[in-house]
């Protein structure tokens, strides 16, 4: 009879052991975040405190696409009446932890109450030219130029713009801010439809599914067929496929763009699967 201190199972190397490791690491941070993001309760309570100091016309501002390879990226400006009960009590949130059924009828709900909505969206040749990140405060600059009632203040998802209004960057305002959370739902359902376009004019590419983020079957294609004249050339997997080095990395790490802008049950890795 073996020992009890006897272990038949292959030691790993490690070398293995070490991968493995980090493995559990990546996975557990994105998990943990996640978790804690649906743990946030999302509220009036930023506009309330606006409003306590003094601000009477609130607009919420947030982006959506930074991480995709593929397509523009896309802002919403929203203001929304001091009364938005009914948006919180219809389960208004961040946009990427709704699905598409829940996120079009929010959007119908959002603009059927707002005082004001607007969209823009800056093309992948821009995006090359003035990296993404300067490529996402400006889609979110003209947003706010275009709503139809100027505001007196912004709260904006972890942002500041080039705009005389007062601001305020809220981390995870998504996920906090019924003002911002709104402007997520917008612009994300504006730019899903954009993308199931697309995938019209470029098949190939499982657009309609992916949303333009780099998916197994994204990459797979894009080595197979070669860049289209819409993807983000700057962006190190669509350069890499070409042939040359990047002229610009993504201006945050991978797993913080790709994570924060599409989820892993947003971005489903089979092209005929849709959310």
């Amino acid at each position: 009879m073996p020992s009890p201190l006897y272990n038949s199972t292959p030691r790993r190397s490690k070398a293995t052991m070490g991968g493995t490791r980090t493995q559990q690491k990546v996975v557990s941070a994105q998990t943990a975040k996640q978790q804690m993001l649906r743990l946030l309760v999302c509220s009036d309570a930023p506009e309330q405190a606006l409003r306590y100091h003094g601000a009477r016309c609130i607009a919420g501002v947030d982006e959506v696409g930074r991480g995709a390879l593929f397509g523009p990226v896309v802002a919403a400006a929203v203001i929304l009446p001091e009364d938005i009960a009914a948006l919180a009590a219809g389960g208004l949130k961040d946009s990427k932890q709704m699905l598409r059924e829940d996120r079009e009828r929010m959007d119908a709900e959002i603009r059927a109450i707002a005082l004001a909505v607007a969209v823009a969206e800056v093309d992948a040749e821009t995006i090359d030219r003035i990296n993404i990140y300067q490529a996402s405060r400006l889609a979110m600059l003209m947003a706010v130029q275009k709503l139809a009632i100027a505001p007196d203040h912004l709260l904006i998802d972890a942002m500041r713009i080039d705009h005389p209004c007062a601001q305020t960057k809220l981390i995870y305002g998504d996920s906090l801010s019924l003002s911002i959370a709104a402007a997520s739902v917008v612009a994300k359902v504006y730019r899903d439809a954009l993308m199931r376009a697309l995938d019209e004019q470029f098949p190939a590419y499982g657009l309609a599914a992916h949303k333009g983020y780099a998916t197994p079957f994204h990459r797979k294609a894009l080595a197979q067929h070669g860049p289209t004249p819409l993807h983000r050339r700057s962006f190190a997997p669509v350069a890499a496929v070409e042939g040359r080095d990047a002229a610009m990395e993504l201006e945050f790490a991978e797993g913080d763009v790709l994570f924060d802008d599409a989820l892993a049950d947003d971005v489903p890795d089979n092209p005929t699967q849709e959310n």
